[in-house]
Parts: C-alpha cells; sequence; structure tokens
C-alpha cells in the first residue's frame, strides 16, 4: 500500500470521527422539524465513489457502526445496510456510472432513504408501534431531507481531498 493511500484513509477516518462528533453532541447543529441529521451516511456514500469497492465496505461498515453505537439498536444493523450500499455505490462509480455532482445526489438520495426507511420499517412498522405513520412523517421524512442536505458539503469534501492526493501521485 503506498503512502498517499495511508493518509487518504486516516484523512477519511478522521472526517468520520468528527462528524460522529457532530452528529452526536446535542446542541450543534440547529434541528429542523425536531430532527438532526445523520451525517454518516452522505460521507460513506461519497468516500465510497472516490475509492475501491473494499475501501467502500469498511469505511460503510465504520461509519454504520458509529450510526449504531449513536442511534441505538441492534449493533450491525446500520453496518451491514451501510457497508452494502457503499459496495454497490463503488460497483457503480467504477464501472458504469461518472462520478459528478448530480449522480452524488442520486446515490445520496436513494441511500438515506432507503437506510432510514428500512430503520423504520424494522424498529417502528415491525415492532407494532401504534403510531408508525406519524412517527415516520414527523421523525423520519425530516431526517432524510436534512441528512440529504449535507451531502453537498461530503462531496466537495471528499472530492478536493481525493484529487489532491491523487495528483501527488502522478
Amino acid at each position: 500500500m503506498d503512502r498517499y493511500k495511508i493518509i487518504r484513509y486516516f484523512a477519511y477516518t478522521i472526517e468520520i470521527l468528527i462528524l460522529y462528533m457532530v452528529q452526536e453532541t446535542p446542541g450543534l447543529l440547529p434541528e429542523i422539524g425536531g430532527a438532526r441529521p445523520v451525517l454518516l451516511i452522505p460521507a460513506a456514500i461519497s468516500i465510497a465513489m472516490f475509492e475501491s469497492e473494499l475501501a467502500g465496505i469498511a469505511f460503510g461498515l465504520l461509519c454504520g457502526l458509529f450510526l449504531d453505537i449513536g442511534m441505538g439498536g441492534v449493533l450491525g444493523f446500520h453496518g451491514l445496510l451501510l457497508a452494502a450500499a457503499c459496495y454497490g455505490v463503488g460497483l457503480l462509480t467504477a464501472d458504469l456510472i461518472q462520478t459528478n455532482f448530480l449522480t452524488s445526489l442520486l446515490l445520496a438520495a436513494g441511500a438515506v432513504a432507503g437506510i432510514l426507511f428500512l430503520q423504520w420499517v424494522f424498529f417502528y412498522l415491525l415492532y407494532g408501534y401504534e403510531y408508525s405513520g406519524y412517527a415516520l412523517v414527523t421523525r423520519y421524512l425530516p431526517r432524510m431531507a436534512y441528512s440529504f442536505c449535507t451531502m453537498p458539503l461530503c462531496y466537495a469534501f471528499n472530492r478536493a481531498l481525493a484529487q489532491q492526493i491523487r495528483s501527488k501521485t502522478e
């Protein structure tokens, strides 16, 4: 493994730790509609866009495990979902689609909506929660929208990081 890849992976890890701390610190980010954003999903998706499939799985799993710790629930639930999503993103961006701003928004919209919707299905709907529709509308839909809105920042940061370090290797 070359030196620049190690530096890039270290920078991604620091980014994930900082975003986790920002996400989990109460009152640091303003609540919109009573919801706080899930910053680690867009971060993992944007990292997976610029890295290989294996690196995408690793960073998706790391972000997912941090989500499991911070959001409660079953340990490994978000880790498996986010690792699978990042693997899919890595495959798509490596072989099928170009990595640009529009594709990052589309992939983030799908990943954020899919993961948070599955969280609602497993933790509210299948659990038999009486007001599961109310929870979806008042808690999960604002969280999905707020989390999606953070994708441009994650994409810009990770694209700049990947381009800066890759330019040093050429």
